[in-house]
C-alpha cells in the first residue's frame, strides 16, 4: 500500500478531497482496510490513459499548459462569477 500523502507531498485533507472527487466520478473506488482506506482504479482502461498522459509530460519535458485561448476563457468566466 502506498501512503498518499506521503507520496504526493500534500496534506491529508487535500488528497482526501481529491480522493472523494474520483469516487463521485466512478473513476476510482475504494473500501476501509482497518483504520486505513484502500483505493483502486475503477476501470483498467484508466491504466493506459495515464500511461499516455505520462509519455506525453516526458515527451514535453513536463511543460504542459493550458492553451492561452482557454486559460483567458477560464479567467474571463471567473470574472463573471464573481462580479
Amino acid at each position: 500500500m502506498v501512503d498518499l500523502t506521503r507520496v504526493l507531498g500534500l496534506a491529508q485533507s487535500t488528497v482526501s478531497a481529491h480522493v472523494a472527487c474520483l469516487r463521485g466520478c466512478g473513476l476510482v473506488e475504494g473500501r476501509a482496510v482497518g483504520r486505513q482506506m484502500l483505493y483502486w482504479l475503477a476501470r483498467p482502461q484508466l491504466l493506459t490513459l495515464l500511461g499516455s498522459a505520462e509519455e506525453l509530460l516526458v515527451a514535453t519535458g513536463n511543460a504542459v499548459e493550458l492553451c492561452p485561448v482557454r486559460e483567458r476563457g477560464v479567467r474571463e468566466t471567473e470574472q463573471e462569477h464573481s462580479a
